[in-house]
């Protein structure tokens, strides 16, 4: 991605968190999801073996990806924000990126059961991987570990709840299993 279009996409994006509404914190946290979930892409696009990603992409799904928290503060934000995304005319591949970004993703069974439709919100591609897992990283705008964010979810959701093992593999699949990218 060259400086050019870099500057270009996180101008609109923050542009439009603002137009629906998101406060400055969640600007200052979109920010800094979308500068980590860039360098992982761009890591993994120099790594032998890996598939290349949509670096243009991964950056505009990253700032977007909580501007359903102008409309809601709870687990529904990702869904909400696809649905705003769509309103505002923007590319599937956002929406997705949008819809999937909560924790390691949410089951049809999960979704339901927190009065979501009943749809698979699991992320598919590398694209949405690397942003859910960039948001994981990050508590505000600071950088956490991924020790840290399977901690604040077990203290969420307990223990034994089935998106902390997802969560796990999420990180082994984007950064691998020696923690990097």
């Amino acid at each position: 991605m060259d400086e050019r279009d870099k500057k270009r996409i996180r101008s609109e994006c923050i542009g439009l968190l603002r137009e629906v509404g998101c406060g400055e914190a969640v600007v200052e946290h979109c920010i800094a999801v979308a500068e980590l979930a860039l360098e992982i892409a761009l890591h993994h696009n120099h790594s032998e073996g890996h598939d290349s990603v949509d670096e243009n992409m991964v950056f505009k799904g990253a700032l977007l990806h909580d501007i359903g928290r102008a409309r809601s503060h709870g687990v529904e934000h990702g869904f909400v924000g696809g649905e705003v995304a769509r309103e505002l005319g923007l590319e599937e591949k956002v929406v997705r990126i949008i819809q999937r970004h909560v924790g390691a993703g949410i089951t049809a069974e999960e979704a339901k059961e927190v009065g979501l439709p009943p749809v698979d919100f699991i992320p598919e591609t590398m694209e949405e991987k690397i942003v859910a897992h960039a948001d994981n990283l990050m508590d505000g705008w600071r950088r956490t570990s991924i020790e840290h964010a399977i901690a604040n979810l077990k203290g969420q959701l307990g223990e034994a709840h089935p998106s902390i093992d997802r969560m796990m593999r999420l990180h082994e699949e984007v950064m691998g299993k020696s923690g990097n990218p």
